[in-house]
């Protein structure tokens, strides 16, 4: 079983470097020019299903990705693999919470939330929820799983070698994918954050 969980394509919003977590943005043409060549690159990858995030962008990058790597399959939605509800900073730079939004970054189990938002822990049970109820499928399936940042950092955070460090460096970056292969009901981490794009196209607009 193996299970490519990709966070989507470049909006206007992450261009501009600002928080964006419930807002439904589309991609902008570079996010979809990104998603179009990691797509054009995984030809010969066949995906027997896809689950995506329900918002726009990830829907999106999901269509692009499935479309150029010639998989025709519909694609499900869980609102379980949303991105991070960001409550009150939705749209603003975590700058705006001064000393406390650095712990979002540096210190995120302590980090205590977004005004009217969620948590960290948050993210890491409903996202975990979801992963750990598809790899007790064992059906050898491989998925493509399309979500975001934030949420894509906490489905896997209980698979890592070092689940205190949420991040791991810094944010995943557009159409990035973590890897996770699964069998018997135990499941590893192959890759993080795999590109199949020039490294060079990378841009990391939340660089803590």
């Amino acid at each position: 079983m193996q299970i490519y969980i990709v966070r989507h394509g470049e909006t206007a919003l992450n261009s501009k470097g600002v928080l964006q977590g419930r807002i439904n943005e589309p991609l902008n043409q570079s996010g979809r020019e990104l998603a179009e060549i990691t797509g054009k690159a995984m030809k010969g990858i066949h995906f027997d299903c896809c689950i995506s995030s329900p918002l726009d962008r990830a829907m999106e990058t999901a269509k692009i990705i499935l479309r150029e790597s010639g998989n025709d399959i519909p694609i499900d939605t869980d609102d379980r693999i949303v991105e991070m509800d960001f409550g009150d900073l939705d749209e603003k730079e975590l700058t705006e919470m001064g000393e406390d939004g650095l712990d979002f970054f540096y210190a995120p189990f302590h980090f205590a939330g977004f005004p009217n938002g969620e948590t960290i822990q948050d993210v890491c049970d409903r996202t975990q929820d979801f992963l750990k109820e598809l790899i007790a499928k064992d059906d050898g399936k491989t998925y493509l799983i399309s979500t975001h940042g934030c949420a894509m950092r906490g489905m896997v955070n209980y698979l890592t070698d070092k689940p205190g460090d949420y991040w791991l460096g810094h944010a995943p970056y557009n159409c990035s994918f973590t890897i996770v292969e699964a069998e018997g009901g135990k499941a590893h981490i192959t890759d993080i954050d795999k590109v199949y794009y020039d490294p060079g196209l990378i841009v990391d607009h939340y660089n803590k």
